[in-house]
């Protein structure tokens, strides 16, 4: 992204322009850094918001200020968490964007997708941030050591990578902590658990890191088996992982591995629960939904059906829909074929000319009649 050919450097290079930007990724992965380091070099105004606790107005107050000062180049308002603005405060930033009254660049944890607006969402680039990586995060605590005027002994130093999960704020804030309470040059592994207060389990010095857990949870119960699927789901409940994470996780197995859409039902209950009990209650509704899903019976056929589809929808583009399968709703459509012969279509020649007769959906390695409507 930000490297010799990546779009941000692009970008920056043209100058005169700079669209509206939103930044999706986990915490602690430099979204905030990054607009702070976009505003510098485009030498803009900047101005930091946080949805939890601004209101529109208040954005709106700036802009209008800004309006009477008559500046040449539109100020940058970063709004971090935007997916916690609603739709009608977010509607209500658009038409400062479409008019570039300013450069909005949100910051999101959540796929925005589903938390931006569309209208919003098609006036910003979407850049993706991804967790960061042990050499991206060596080189930062490589900086934050020479900062403290401390060490590390690479027991320690490996403790808190893995404790780290990727987000950068969680080892600086870490680090810092334990710089604090410690007289001598160098920080063991006694003093970071010090700092987290205590040991998370998930990311002992065993090298099991979240990312580990997570997918021996899913094939466990891909592969129906109750008793590892049950221990990796108490790893994660032990080192304080978010339920509702665990219980998204068995809402998408639901769809994609099990036979019975009561699987999905299930886990939607799971989920649900553990939103409205949380911990520690609601272990126990994870623990049921996940001896449910582990003992079902498996099927991916529907998810593989799906993904040809898509695959094909990405390689052709918008196919035209066959004239007979149109709604002829005006007297020029039907007399331009439209639904001519609606009545005794076969369910052979539904899709698009380009993919007639091809079939997605198959059981045992043959196509299914079920999967041709």
């Amino acid at each position: 992204m930000v490297g010799k050919d990546g779009i941000v450097k692009k970008l920056l290079e043209t100058k005169d322009f700079f669209p509206s930007l939103i930044f999706w990724g986990p915490p602690g992965t430099g979204k905030t850094t990054l607009a702070r380091i976009i505003a510098n070099t485009l030498k803009r105004e900047f101005h930091e918001f946080s949805a939890v606790n601004t209101k529109v107005k208040d954005i709106e107050a700036l802009i209008q200020d800004k309006k009477q000062l008559k500046l040449t180049n539109a100020p940058i308002i970063f709004l971090d968490e935007i997916h916690r603005f609603n739709k009608a405060q977010q509607d209500k930033l658009l038409p400062h964007v479409e008019h570039g009254d300013i450069v909005l660049i949100g910051a999101t944890t959540e796929n925005p997708s589903f938390e931006v607006i569309s209208p919003l969402l098609s006036r910003c680039r979407v850049l993706i941030l991804s967790q960061l990586s042990e050499k991206n995060l060596l080189k930062i605590l490589g900086r934050a050591l020479k900062h403290l005027k401390k060490k590390l002994n690479k027991e320690a130093e490996k403790f808190l990578l893995e404790a780290s999960d990727g987000d950068a704020r969680v080892m600086l804030n870490v680090m810092e902590i334990a710089a604090s309470l410690v007289t001598t040059p160098t920080i063991k592994i006694p003093d970071l658990e010090t700092a987290l207060q205590r040991r998370q389990y998930t990311f002992d010095k065993r090298g099991e890191d979240f990312y580990n857990v997570i997918s021996a949870f899913i094939k466990s119960m891909r592969a129906s088996n109750v008793d590892s699927a049950l221990y990796y789901l108490a790893r994660m409940v032990a080192a304080g992982q978010d339920p509702l994470y665990i219980a998204r996780r068995m809402v998408v197995f639901a769809s994609e591995d099990v036979a019975s859409p009561t699987a999905l039902v299930v886990a939607n209950a799971v989920f649900q629960a553990c939103n409205t009990i949380g911990y520690p209650e609601c272990q126990e509704n994870l623990a049921a939904g996940v001896f449910y899903l582990a003992t079902a019976k498996k099927d991916r056929s529907a998810y593989n059906a799906y993904m040809e589809a898509l695959a094909d929808v990405n390689r052709f583009g918008n196919l035209p829909v066959p004239l007979k399968i149109r709604n002829p709703v005006t007297k020029l459509m039907k007399d331009v074929g439209y639904g001519e012969g609606y009545e005794k279509y076969t369910k052979d020649s539904l899709l698009p000319e380009k993919l007639s007769g091809k079939r997605y959906y198959k059981t045992n390695g043959r196509t299914s009649d079920s999967g041709r409507n």
